[in-house]
């Protein structure tokens, strides 16, 4: 069965400064245990805030490093999901779930790519 990638991108300026509710993380939890259940999850987490981060980049030969936060980006990286379904459908399906536990106020996206293997 092939894998997805479902990378977790959040705009910080909306996201609540203090983090995730406790009501959110409860049905993040359950949704969770569910997907890993149904033989789906693989691995997931979330990641620190991009204040934290820092960025690595090679262009024209040379690297740069540059310490967050990022200004220039709206929105970043806030976690991922590594999932095993029968197809592309079924990832986007508990992609949608993932979405929908989130509170009105937040704007989440997931990008969802197919793992090329071999």
């Amino acid at each position: 069965m092939p894998r997805y990638l479902s990378l977790v991108q959040i705009d910080e300026k909306t996201a609540p400064a203090e983090g995730p509710s406790a009501e959110l993380m409860q049905r993040m939890g359950e949704l969770i245990e569910e997907v890993t259940k149904a033989g789906v999850m693989l691995d997931t987490a979330g990641l620190t805030p991009s204040a934290q981060g820092t960025k690595v980049r090679w262009e024209g030969g040379e690297i740069s490093v540059t310490d967050g936060p990022f200004t220039e980006s709206k929105e970043v990286v806030g976690g991922y999901a590594i999932m095993q379904c029968k197809d592309r459908a079924e990832a986007l399906e508990w992609t949608k779930r993932f979405l929908k536990v989130h509170e009105e106020f937040w704007t989440v996206t997931c990008e969802v790519r197919e793992i090329a293997e071999g």
